[in-house]
């Protein structure tokens, strides 16, 4: 198994730390194990959750019985104020139906199963795992400069040295000796 921070090889599974950049490495096995879920997660999941089916149902259903409460005081408010009961008709309406559409929403587009995904979430998941093949394949940035970006050599003398700067220190000394010999 390789570190997931630097890819350092790992030489034991005992061991607990990346020998490279320090990296904890005690849960990496499970993951790996796991296709990438932690086992404390993937049993927490399916014990606790209720399927999105059931819980569109219960909201469904809140919503229909939130008829029974909202129109009542809707229509008593109305009477108090003299109004014309349009507010009665159309609370009655809307809560009655949107009851019943979203009991029938939820039987049929909702998984049943516990912990289920939506379409729309399964449809998220696959384009999130589509992206990320697609980086995984593509090749790193570029970290070096492009080769337009070189100079082609000059064109001269090769033999011509007084260009060169700084120039060499046995030139330096040869001109200082002889300039010593003269004198």
């Amino acid at each position: 198994m390789f570190c997931p921070n630097c890819g350092n090889e790992r030489v034991s599974d005992a061991t607990i730390y990346c020998n490279r950049c320090g990296f904890l490495l005690t849960g990496t096995a499970e993951l790996i194990a796991n296709g990438g879920v932690s086992p404390t997660a993937l049993a927490t999941t399916h014990t606790n959750a209720i399927s999105p089916r059931k819980r569109g149902l219960k909201q469904g259903l809140f919503i229909f019985l939130l008829t029974f409460l909202v129109v009542p005081i809707v229509s008593i408010l109305t009477v108090a104020i003299g109004a014309q009961p349009f507010a009665v008709a159309i609370s009655a309406i809307a809560l009655f139906m949107g009851g019943l559409l979203r009991m029938v929403y939820a039987l049929m587009f909702e998984s049943g199963e516990p912990g289920g995904a939506t379409l729309e979430q399964k449809g998220a998941a696959l384009v999130q795992q589509m992206i990320a093949k697609q980086n995984a394949a593509a090749l790193p940035e570029s970290r070096m400069a492009p080769a337009q970006d070189f100079m082609a050599p000059q064109r001269g003398d090769w033999r011509d040295t007084t260009d060169l700067e700084p120039s060499s220190v046995t030139e330096s000394t040869t001109r200082l000796l002889s300039n010593q010999e003269k004198e």
